[in-house]
């Protein structure tokens, strides 16, 4: 008998070790697929982004109207941070997430194809936004590439997801998991919505529908000008719609619900309520609706009323429950975490002041920069040195340190960048002219030490073995 049983037990365990060989090797190609999407998004960070963003606020400082820089190179620029740098960080995590949720898995080879028709299509699409050369080949080309991509993404990471949702549900009684108990409570009520998905997960929904609209709407209106116009800079009022759908319909819902699934965890923050992220899509939808139809002083009260309900219902307004998880990066981290919020507030303030006196130049793109990088550069780089290094292998952040200095940098530019353009844009403060290129620089040099920072850690080896490296 005993002898019968260790046999047994032997063939099990042989038989359990091709499963473990199995999962160890599609977690490294996963954390492989990761690292490729966050180097992509690096180098557009650094080049097409903060280099020409950089570049267009010091001619309009020296010539004291924002009228200087070509419309195109903005819009290229835009472009590129939006989803060049954020777009495929987010695609990044969110195959890394989505598709381990419960047990998911990807086909990482569509997964592959999904990295490279990205990058190329927003490379395209700065190259010809920024030259002109053939751009109306380039211009649709890389949209096509884009939409594509993301249909990938869709059919890979969140089917991975729905599939194995559809085996949860068949199961009676199975409960949803959702974020780690506080201070051992019990779970938090806000992990599950009315459908069955955890909340996070619906508001990762709204984001990518938001996303997928504003590929639409750059789609068609590439289309559009390289038919029947003789120019590729989109006018005003339709650029006016895509950047703030950008925004608030796509970046920000998105954070949303990796805030929702991660800071209760590891900021401490109190868990969010359940039906919080019902009220957030909602309010998202109604914005959406109102900006489409061009009532811009209705969208922005939509955007305040969400940003504010976002603020309380995540715990950021009020204290902490537990103690944060800082071990390996800033002690910092939930102080930078609040700070983000408040941008967020700021900008939906400013998004208000703006629909209010439209007339008053400068206070658009205040809003809009207070939310770009306030709350989304900052909370890429708060949340992103908190879980890549993870994500990426099991990695250990290179520098604490820097990661404190970089949001400290980021901050600081971003408070004189949107300060001095309320008051120069307008008349109001001649001398905010001449801050208007230090605010780039110290915003440019607080990105460009995430960059370093976030790439050493990346080229570093796992934690474990880091010792026998050295």
């Amino acid at each position: 008998m005993v002898s019968r049983a260790g046999a047994g037990a032997g063939q099990s365990g042989a038989a359990a070790t091709p499963d473990a060989g199995d999962t160890k090797r599609y977690e490294q190609r996963l954390s492989r697929l990761l690292v490729a999407f966050l180097s992509s998004g690096l180098a557009f960070l650094l080049a097409p982004g903060g280099l020409l963003g950089a570049w267009s606020l010091l001619s309009i400082s020296r010539s004291r109207s924002p009228g200087v820089v070509p419309p195109a190179l903005l819009q290229a620029h835009g472009h590129a941070q939006v989803y060049g740098w954020v777009g495929s960080f987010i695609l990044g995590i969110g195959f890394h997430s989505l598709a381990r949720l419960r047990g998911g898995r990807v086909r990482l080879g569509l997964a592959w194809a999904c990295w490279a028709m990205w990058t190329a299509g927003v490379a395209l699409r700065w190259w010809g936004g920024v030259s002109g050369w053939h751009w109306r080949l380039l211009l649709p080309a890389s949209a096509v590439l884009e939409i594509t991509a993301f249909l990938l993404f869709q059919t890979t990471a969140f089917g991975a997801h729905r599939r194995h949702a559809a085996r949860v549900s068949d199961t009676r009684g199975a409960v949803t998991p959702g974020p780690a108990p506080i201070n051992g409570s019990a779970p938090a009520p806000a992990a599950a919505g009315r459908s069955g998905a955890p909340g996070w997960v619906l508001l990762v929904l709204t984001g990518a529908a938001g996303c997928l609209l504003t590929l639409l709407m750059n789609l068609a209106a590439d289309i559009c000008h390289a038919g029947w116009t003789a120019t590729r800079v989109f006018s005003p009022g339709y650029d006016t719609r895509l950047v703030t759908l950008m925004g608030w319909a796509f970046l920000v819902p998105f954070i949303w619900g990796f805030s929702t699934r991660w800071l209760p965890i590891f900021a401490g923050f109190r868990a969010a309520p359940d039906w919080l992220a019902r009220w957030l899509i909602a309010l998202v939808a109604a914005g959406t609706l109102a900006t489409l139809a061009g009532w811009f002083l209705p969208a922005a009260l939509c955007w305040l009323a969400a940003a504010v309900l976002a603020a309380a219902g995540l715990g950021v307004l009020r204290p902490a429950v537990q103690k944060a998880k800082t071990q390996g990066i800033h002690p910092g981290f939930p102080i930078f975490l609040r700070l983000a919020y408040g941008w967020l507030l700021v900008a939906a303030a400013l998004g208000v002041w703006a629909g209010l006196r439209p007339g008053v130049p400068g206070l658009l793109g205040a809003a809009r920069h207070a939310l770009t990088v306030g709350f989304v550069a900052a909370m890429v780089v708060t949340i992103g040195c908190r879980v890549l290094p993870a994500f990426a292998g099991m990695k250990r952040l290179f520098s604490p340190a820097l990661m404190g200095w970089s949001l400290a940098l980021v901050n600081l530019g971003c408070l004189a960048r949107v300060t001095c353009e309320v008051l120069a844009y307008p008349g109001w403060l001649a001398p905010a002219w001449t801050v208007l290129p230090f605010s780039a620089a110290i915003e440019g040099a607080g990105l460009a030490l995430f960059a370093y920072n976030l790439a050493r850690t990346l080229a570093s080896p796992p934690a474990h073995l880091q010792p026998a490296a050295a």
